[in-house]
This record gives structure tokens, C-alpha cells and sequence, in this order.
């Protein structure tokens, strides 16, 4: 706060605020970069490769004297497309079906149940909370709770498993309150829009109302549009072709969305509207809210809008200024430059570490151009084409010979790939991906046997470590009564922005205060510390060594052990070492030794 009136006193004494310079008109130059213009559907790449992905993948390899590795086999590829698509390891049962399953089409089966399964839209709903900022506490110094957050992600989570489609999930966010019509479910949707970050203690209402809408749409801007236009909230971007009056015309979409705060309140959980005419929008010299220049209204950023198209009026009788669903829909035009592309890079990247663009939410002139700019075009068109089914991407993604590649091998041609591809940009072979935190602990939640699969509701709080509590406030962290609640699914656990869970905090998940489209991924003592000494830890330990001790003897033990955690039979030589090991010491300590592996957090 103080340094937030050091600002605003460096402000007054700099005095007025020069005359705003003439906007710089958007040339055709600015539009030839390769984000800004429309997507164009390319022809396949010639080959002998059924399917279209790796057509494009191939071509590109073979430019490079590469050709695709092996498929892995069929433990691995299992392992891999159940946590890619659950976030949970495949079960004892579910590898033996798949191995058995000899009849053609096993794989294309194994795809269709796991999408099926409501664990997909958990695993895949934490992607999207991610970018959108959620969190169920405000932040800052108070950080005071929000008691209706957690509707916005059962919603998110909903959607998914729905396969809700892609244009309405967009639509939904913005403007599910117009859609709806009365649709409560819908117009959670727009929990979206509050998701980020408040200052309850700003003394001005105007102040904090300003910071509030100019984060919105900056968030709005890198999620959907996947480009930094909070860059121009203070002045023209340095870089891309947005200008001041861009952004105020872009955040002029939402100018009626939050009622004025007072001090110390809790915005609304949702987005809605009262009224078809909203306050009028101005430039905001240098960023000030004190500063309001030129009178602006709602318009699409002129690089992706070189016809100028109008924002169309309100319908007749309309209670709303349905400014947010013309967004929305001039957002899901099957031919934006944009909103296809973002959507389709954001899912190539979780599903091989790496996305195509590899800035996810900077499309613009400072982000990295695209790896395969054919195939993310291809891909990007095919979405609509596909009624907008992230599901039917997802499971073309994952039937690919690209996806279902071995990570590792032997030999010269080895040898060649890792000299030749080192960062495997060119997708030579399967990347080697660490689990998130979220998915280590749900993981060995469920191979102990501990997991709690109940869906949905306010998120709970199991307890926390010691070392923490004794230096938080108790409010703070109120443990929830029922013990069952602490081991539900990760996506379930209360998210305050000022108190990250430390399981997830020590593997890099974000704080929520921005957007985040690509996690950090850290090696630090503190991992293998947590891992080894934790009481969760210790917990998940003793659990799994109950739930193999009654197996048989100490072979059929180590059998089912490694099964539950690698899917797979131990190695003679791991059978000896392990051996070793319970002569000495307990099936606990084997159990908690297997944990701390390197398989037991990474997906080949």
C-alpha cells in the first residue's frame, strides 16, 4: 500500500498529464505478423502416415534427416494417457484389461473411457484455473475469503466432462449472464470474470475499481486472445500494435460488470448487468484513475479488426448492454486470427510439456513463433470443424504416432535424434514430463487406497504441517471436521492466494495472482525433503504398505507394489535390491524408498 502512495505522490508532484499523443494508425505491415492474420488451412504434407498430425510432425522430421521413434510399449503409453488425461495412475486391473485386450481398437477404447471418465474434467479444469487466476481468497494484506468461488470451478470442471463446446465455453465466461436467460448454472460461468485478485482496502472505490477492471482485461486479453494487452493500460504497447485507446476500448466491454465497491466489500461472486446503457469509458491518462482523457467506446483491437466492424447495439428491450456477448462472439468467429490457435497450443502443451507456441499467452511480437506453424494452423481450423470438441481434439491428439512415441531408446539412430533434436522441439520422441503437485498427491492418495473420489462443494482444508501452523492465524486455515474431506482430489482443496497448500507451493503451483499458462518446473532440495520426510509422506507410506501386506509373500508384495505405483513388474535387478532392503528393514520403508523415485513423479 505504502508503495502504492509513493506512486500516486510521484504523480501530483509531476502535475498534469501531457496532452495524449494522436493515436498511431494500425498498417498493413503491423497485420503481416504471422499471429495477426487469419488462420489458412494448409494441405497435409505428403507421406505414408494415416494420420494428419503426423503427417505434419514427419515432414518436419524428415527436413532434419529424423523420422519418428517406436511407439512405446503398451505399460508406458498406458501410464502416460491415463495421467495426461486424469491425473491418476491407470489401476492394477485397468493395465491388466489393456494388456489382454488384443482385438483392434484397444487403444482408440482406452481414449474413449478415460474422456469419459469425470476425472478428465478435474484433471482438466486446474489447466484452465490456472490461466483464469482462480482462487477462493481475495489476496493482498487481508486476503478474506470467497465463500461462492468454488462454484465457478465446479463449474469449469462440469464443462469439461460436458465436452461443453468451445465458442459456448468462451461464451459462457464472458457473457453467461446474457445467454442464460435466467440459467443460474450459466451464469456462473462468469465467475471468470472475478476470479483475479481485489484490494478490499483501497480507501477509493474508483481506485480500486480501476485496478479490478484494467487486471480483467488484461487476464481476458492472454487467455482468449493469448496476447499482453495489459501492456497498454499505461501507454501504447512497446511492441505489438496496441495502442492506449485499444485497451480502454477493450476494457469498455466490461465497464458495467462490477458494481462500485465500497471499501472492505466482497465484489459480487458473478457478473450481471441492470442496465442496457453503461457508464461511459475514457482513456486513462498514463494509467491514472484520476487522469480520465478522451471519451471512448467498445472496439474489437483494430490489428485483429482491419474491416473496423462496429460493435453491434444492444437487441431492443435489452436489460443488458450486451457489450460481452458481442465480445464473445466476434471472439468465436471460426476465422479469428486468434482464439482457435490459443486454445489448440494450450492443449498440445500439456499434453507433450512444450507447446507449439511456446509462450502460450504471447502470440505477439515478443513471443516465440510457432514450432510447426502449418500444423497449428491445421489444428486451429479443425476445431470448429470439429463442432469445437476439445474432446474430439484431444483424442486426435493422443491417437497420433507422434503422442504414442517411446521417450527413450539405444543405437546410432538414437544417438543421431538427441545430436540432432537435443530439446526434442522437433518432437523426434516422447518428452519425459514431471507430475504437477496436484497430481503427485492424488496419485499416491489413490495407490494407497486412501483417495476420496467425492466431487464438487466448497473447497476443503486438510491439515496442515506444524512448522506452519504454529506461525499463521488459525482462521486462516480452519481444518475441515470431516477426515474424509482431507483426501479428496487435489482439485478440491481450498485455494487462498496467500497460503498455497506446500505440497503444491514446493512443485511450482502458481499463487493465482496473474495469469499463468505454463507452470515453472523447479528441482530444488525441498522437494526431495518434502517426499521424504513429510507426514503426508510418511502417511501415504504406511497406507500402501497396509494395502500390499496382505497379498502373500514378500515377492507377490513387491509384485503389487510396483504395479500400483509404475504399472509395471520390478526388474530382476530391483527385485534383488528391494529383497535386500526387507531384510533389513520394513515394507513401510520400501514403500516410502519407492515414492521418492524419480518414476514415481515422471511420465515417460
Amino acid at each position: 500500500m505504502r508503495n502504492l502512495l509513493s506512486i500516486c505522490l510521484l504523480l501530483a508532484l509531476a502535475g498534469p498529464a501531457p496532452a495524449s499523443e494522436p493515436e498511431r494508425p494500425v498498417t498493413e505491415d503491423d497485420r503481416e505478423h504471422w499471429a495477426f492474420r487469419p488462420p489458412v488451412r494448409p494441405d497435409l504434407p505428403g507421406g505414408e502416415d494415416a494420420h494428419p498430425i503426423d503427417r505434419f510432425i514427419s515432414a518436419r522430421l524428415a527436413r532434419a534427416g529424423l523420422a519418428l521413434s517406436p511407439e512405446a510399449d503398451r505399460r508406458t503409453l498406458l501410464r502416460r494417457l491415463t495421467f495426461d488425461l486424469t491425473g491418476l495412475p491407470p489401476t492394477p486391473r485397468e493395465v491388466s484389461a489393456f494388456l489382454n485386450d488384443k482385438a483392434p481398437g484397444a487403444f482408440e477404447r482406452v481414449v474413449q473411457r478415460l474422456l469419459s471418465s469425470p476425472a478428465y474434467g478435474e484433471r482438466w479444469a486446474q489447466h484452465w484455473l490456472d490461466v483464469a487466476r482462480f482462487a477462493e481468497s481475495d489476496g493482498f494484506e487481508f486476503d478474506q475469503e470467497r465463500k461462492e468461488a468454488w462454484r465457478y470451478r465446479d463449474w469449469v470442471i462440469r464443462a469439461l466432462n460436458a465436452d461443453l463446446p468451445y465458442n459456448t465455453f468462451v461464451h459462457h465466461q464472458l457473457a453467461g449472464d446474457e445467454a442464460a436467460s435466467g440459467d443460474k448454472g450459466t451464469q456462473t460461468a462468469t465467475g471468470f470474470l472475478m476470479a483475479g485478485p481485489d484490494m478490499t482496502d483501497i480507501n477509493l472505490a474508483s481506485e480500486r475499481r480501476h485496478e479490478f477492471l484494467n487486471k480483467m482485461t488484461q487476464t481476458v486479453g492472454e487467455a482468449f486472445l493469448g496476447l499482453t494487452v495489459g501492456c497498454a493500460q499505461c501507454h501504447a504497447h512497446k511492441t505489438d500494435p496496441i495502442s492506449i485507446e485499444d485497451f480502454y476500448r477493450f476494457r469498455s466491454f466490461f465497464e458495467a460488470t462490477v458494481i462500485n465497491p465500497r471499501k472492505g466489500r466482497q465484489l459480487p461472486a458473478l457478473v450481471k448487468e441492470h442496465k442496457s446503457d453503461p457508464p461511459m469509458s475514457f482513456v486513462m491518462e498514463r494509467g491514472d484513475f484520476r487522469r480520465p482523457g478522451d471519451p471512448v467506446t467498445p472496439g474489437f483491437p483494430r490489428v485483429l479488426n482491419p474491416s473496423g466492424a462496429p460493435v453491434p447495439p444492444p437487441p431492443v428491450q435489452a436489460t443488458s448492454s450486451y457489450r460481452r456477448t458481442a465480445l464473445a462472439r466476434w471472439l468465436t468467429r471460426p476465422d479469428h486470427p486468434l482464439t482457435g490457435r490459443v486454445i489448440v497450443n494450450r492443449l498440445w502443451l500439456h499434453h507433450f510439456g512444450r507447446a507449439l507456441v511456446s509462450t502460450p499467452n504471447d502470440f505477439g511480437r515478443t513471443g516465440h513463433p510457432p514450432s510447426h506453424p502449418e500444423l497449428l494452423d491445421w489444428l486451429a481450423t479443425e476445431l470448429p470443424e470439429r463442432a469445437w470438441s476439445l474432446k474430439a481434439l484431444h483424442h486426435l491428439v493422443v491417437t497420433s504416432r507422434t503422442y504414442r512415441q517411446a521417450s527413450r531408446g539405444t543405437g546410432p539412430g538414437w544417438q543421431r535424434k538427441l545430436a540432432r533434436d537435443p530439446d526434442n522441439r522437433l518432437l523426434s520422441r516422447a518428452p519425459r514430463k514431471r507430475l504437477e503437485g496436484e497430481a503427485i498427491r492424488d496419485s499416491f492418495l489413490a495407490v494407497a487406497g486412501l483417495l476420496n473420489r467425492r466431487a464438487g462443494g466448497p473447497g476443503v482444508r486438510p491439515p496442515l504441517p506444524r512448522e506452519i501452523t504454529s506461525t499463521i492465524r488459525s482462521r486462516n486455515w480452519q481444518v475441515s471436521p470431516d477426515p474424509a474431506d482431507h483426501v479428496r482430489r487435489s482439485i478440491y482443496i481450498f485455494v487462498r492466494r496467500n497460503l498455497r497448500y506446500p505440497l503444491f507451493d514446493v512443485f511450482d503451483r502458481p499463487d493465482g495472482n496473474a495469469s499463468c499458462p505454463q507452470r515453472n518446473e523447479s528441482t530444488t532440495p525441498t522437494q526431495s525433503l518434502t517426499l521424504l520426510n513429510s507426514e503426508f509422506s510418511s502417511t501415504i507410506a504406511t497406507a500402501l504398505a497396509d494395502r500390499v501386506r496382505p497379498g502373500g509373500s514378500p515377492v507377490e508384495q513387491l509384485e503389487m507394489l510396483y504395479l500400483l505405483l509404475f504399472s509395471r513388474p520390478p526388474s530382476p535387478s530391483e527385485r534383488e535390491i528391494a529383497t535386500h532392503l526387507l531384510s533389513e528393514a520394513s515394507l513401510r520403508d520400501l514403500c516410502l524408498a519407492l515414492i521418492n523415485t524419480n518414476e514415481a513423479i515422471y511420465l515417460d
